[in-house]
């Protein structure tokens, strides 16, 4: 658990999601206190069915000691009910758990880690998970971090909650992309050590806000080394905030970038519409095809006769995304401070907003994130 960040967070009627834990096992009673503590829920404790009015009705999640599960014998069956044991070898705990109706038997301490998880996720109200958007280049200079930053910036703009993710350590840093580089809050070194949990409320309010959106960014000092673990915890609690999560990722995939690459819903690849753009592009969509199913072409713009959008998704067996036209005055607006995709009647803005409304709609279909 060391590493993690959960505040004990109201849900959003203003009431605590308290979980109830229903035991008169006091070392069970204390490891389950302990457990609450680290996701950062503040439980109700009871010998056996509450007392108060509603309180097993409307408990987000119960966590019943085996000792209590006799006691509970006719309750209302309902989900969200667990049943908290020791004994790996007593099979009678499985018949216990049926007749009390439980979702699940958490053997401790086996099970720390996962139910630790799952009393934050009732502490923290969690929701349906953002869709997450990978942005990665053909070669270098492709357009990637502009891409992943317009996209970003037009979520926003259309009232979603939206966390921007650099993930190129060598990338300079999205924030100066921006234009926040002197914007407070914290940079991927604050979280290069992150193990465990992540609570996503307490890591969308450390970071910088800009432009109606938030930003995971590099600092300007030496470069610190991401765990997998760092960016398992970072991303999955950005995730959990709902609404869309756009990821800027190097070309280069190690065990870290495989990490980003597993929680994406589905990945861009910005390949210029040069034929050497082409040759470098596929080998990149090789390896990080190896760990996404879901990768299409951003084929930016001008095309010329004969190497066309199609023909270039063709040529590296993707789906195509889409056509990226150029936008005219880009360097000039990003030197004024304006973002990429801040001017909405743009070419760039009016690519993002048109693979926002395609790719939200299917998830949508589909019951998936945003």
């Amino acid at each position: 658990m060391a590493g993690s960040i959960t505040p004990n967070r109201p849900a959003a009627d203003g009431r605590q999601r308290r979980p109830l834990i229903v035991t008169e096992d006091e070392e069970l009673l204390d490891d389950l206190l302990r457990l609450c503590a680290a996701a950062g829920a503040e439980p109700e404790v009871v010998h056996g069915l509450p007392a108060r009015r509603g309180s097993w009705e409307g408990a987000p999640l119960i966590l019943v000691g085996d000792d209590a599960a006799p006691r509970l014998r006719g309750g209302t069956r309902r989900e969200g009910v667990l049943l908290i044991g020791r004994d790996l070898d007593d099979h009678g705990i499985w018949q216990r758990a049926v007749a009390l109706g439980a979702d699940n038997v958490a053997f401790l301490p086996d099970a720390e880690t996962w139910l630790v998880d799952r009393i934050a996720d009732v502490a923290e109200g969690v929701g349906r998970q953002a869709l997450t958007i990978g942005v990665v280049g053909g070669r270098g200079g492709a357009g990637a971090s502009t891409l992943a930053c317009a996209l970003a910036v037009t979520a926003a703009r259309a009232g979603r909650r939206t966390m921007l993710i650099d993930g190129d350590p060598l990338g300079g840093g999205l924030d100066v992309l921006l234009g926040g580089e002197g914007a407070e809050g914290l940079r991927w070194p604050a979280f290069a050590e992150s193990r465990g949990r992540v609570a996503g409320s307490a890591l969308e309010e450390s970071l910088p806000e800009l432009h109606s959106l938030r930003v995971l960014s590099w600092d300007r000092g030496q470069s610190a080394a991401i765990a997998p673990s760092a960016m398992r915890a970072v991303l999955a609690a950005a995730r959990r905030r709902g609404g869309v999560v756009v990821v800027d990722l190097p070309r280069r995939v190690d065990d870290t970038v495989a990490e980003a690459l597993d929680q994406l819903d589905l990945g861009l690849l910005v390949v210029p519409a040069e034929l050497r753009a082409v040759a470098a592009a596929h080998r990149v969509a090789s390896t990080v095809g190896m760990v996404l199913r879901d990768l299409r072409a951003v084929v930016r713009g001008p095309c010329g006769p004969g190497l066309d959008d199609e023909e270039i998704a063709r040529l590296l067996d993707l789906p195509l995304a889409g056509e990226l036209p150029p936008e005219p005055g880009l360097s000039d607006a990003l030197d004024g401070g304006e973002p990429p995709g801040g001017s909405a009647r743009g070419p760039l803005a009016r690519f993002c907003s048109e693979f926002w409304g395609r790719v939200l709609a299917d998830a949508e279909q589909q019951g998936g994130g945003a």
